[in-house]
């Protein structure tokens, strides 16, 4: 009996977590539609995909793709959505990201560079889940002000 009460509270637990994943908006893959996206400066990148899957307790954002001039792109961020900086892997423009959560449909991401912040976005997921529409303001590693619509189509 003690057996069937564990097992029973296992099954219920991995259920539960099913469906905490299931709820977040930001969970999967999300392909950039250069089309119709915004870049400033630019020119925009050739493609651009980015991941969102849960690690641990943590998330984790991997960025691929290839940039305007055909070189391949690839960087990582784990972490917490809770708005502290966490490092990022693999980007040459930053060192360190923090993610916080408003809702269930919106994330603020600081971006910085040698502690100094460069840019800041604001992701808004739809509601049915189809598109996450990233703003992005502030400055590149080069002093140019940056301004980027960008719209992502969930794969």
């Amino acid at each position: 009996m003690h057996r069937r009460i564990v097992v029973l509270g296992i099954i219920a637990l991995s259920f539960a977590v099913g469906l905490a994943l299931a709820a977040d908006a930001t969970i999967g893959t999300w392909k950039t539609n250069v089309a119709k996206s915004q870049y400033s400066p630019g020119p925009p990148p050739k493609s651009n995909a980015v991941k969102f899957e849960a690690s641990g307790d943590n998330m984790k954002v991997t960025v691929d793709g290839t940039d305007s001039e055909g070189t391949p792109v690839h960087n990582e961020w784990v972490g917490k959505y809770d708005g502290k900086d966490y490092p990022v892997k693999g980007d040459p423009n930053t060192d360190t990201r923090s993610y916080k959560k408003n809702d269930d449909y919106t994330l603020e991401v600081v971006s910085k560079k040698a502690g100094k912040v460069t840019t800041t976005s604001k992701a808004v997921y739809s509601r049915d889940g189809k598109t996450r529409t990233l703003t992005t303001t502030g400055s590149d590693v080069q002093g140019r002000k940056v301004n980027n619509t960008v719209l992502y189509e969930k794969q």
